[in-house]
């Protein structure tokens, strides 16, 4: 068995163990390939990690701009305060309800009209395209769609259909006024209802159907088809649509900040956090109830890529 040997500084030759030198090979090689990702990394630890850590040391210090001599260490002190303040319980319960109901809402619209466009029609590629737009559209600006072309009562889309349907006499109803926290899971629900779409698209499209069209030929009903053949192949896509929709629902602030301005008890946790910053000047409150955002969308992170895990297996199967 033949030996490797290397040369050590002074001149020495030192025996390399058979493989060794593959591996030192392989590992070159590794750095090789990594090196030119380091500059990535380091740029997104800076932009990312450190704005994240100077946030959680500010969330432990009693800060407020109106009182920069009252500056010092505060210990948990802040975090007792947003969990115990009425506003900010209040805000957490809006940020449940909004995301809940954005998500389930934009669930079943979406499986609603996946199915649709997963049966062969004429133009079904133009549908497609079409459907997802609202998706692509920036969220400040579908929030202003919304407000002002479509809940206005002056002059909006809804109030016009009425008077087109009813006549002069018909209802001229504030939308926005009268219900404000569904005018804003609306406009949500319009934008988010394409990307519970194309998740639940692609897991239609991913069934077995040599399976689905025996069970077909064996007698089953359409209905019977989806309830126990659909319905089981698509739980979890269906389970990381409302993963990913609640992690990006949670932190949204476009659309409150843009119709209603957090008024009529549609303040969420992200707009009570704007608040707390720019108006109050609290920041270490407002740094504390981020910290716990972020805690809360970890949390929901976790489950999303234990979900999208768990499909990549069946799928690899």
């Amino acid at each position: 068995m033949s030996v490797d040997t290397q040369t050590r500084p002074g001149g020495r030759r030192a025996a390399v163990p058979p493989g060794g030198q593959s591996t030192m090979l392989r590992r070159t090689g590794d750095w090789a390939r990594r090196a030119p990702l380091l500059p990535a990394l380091v740029f997104m630890i800076l932009v990312t990690q450190l704005p994240f850590l100077v946030t959680v040391f500010t969330s432990f210090m009693d800060w407020n701009a109106y009182y920069p001599d009252e500056r010092g260490f505060a210990g948990v002190d802040n975090f007792r305060r947003v969990l115990t303040d009425a506003n900010t319980r209040q805000a957490i319960l809006v940020t449940i309800l909004l995301t809940a109901a954005v998500v389930l809402i934009s669930l079943l619209l979406g499986l609603g009209i996946a199915l649709l466009l997963d049966r062969k029609f004429r133009g079904r590629g133009v549908v497609r395209t079409m459907m997802i737009t609202p998706f692509l559209v920036v969220p400040v600006a579908a929030a202003l769609l919304w407000k002002h072309a479509l809940y206005n009562p002056e002059y909006g889309l809804f109030n016009g259909v009425l008077t087109w349907i009813f006549g002069d006499n018909a209802p001229q109803p504030d939308w926005i006024s009268n219900q404000p926290l569904w005018s804003v899971i609306f406009a949500l629900v319009w934008q988010w209802t394409p990307f519970m779409m194309l998740i639940l698209l692609a897991g239609l499209q991913s069934r077995p159907l040599d399976v689905i069209e025996a069970a077909g030929i064996d007698g089953a009903s359409q209905w019977d088809i989806f309830r126990y053949m659909t319905m089981p192949h698509l739980r979890q896509y269906l389970e990381l649509s409302a993963l990913l929709g609640s992690i990006y629902v949670v932190q949204n602030f476009d659309a409150v900040f843009t119709i209603t301005s957090g008024g009529l008890g549609t303040a969420n946790l992200p707009y009570t956090i704007y608040q707390t910053f720019y108006t109050a000047h609290d920041y270490g409150r407002a740094s504390a109830a981020g910290v716990i955002v972020v805690i809360g969308t970890i949390v929901i992170a976790t489950l999303a890529l234990r979900s999208v895990s768990t499909l990549f297996k069946e799928e690899s199967r």
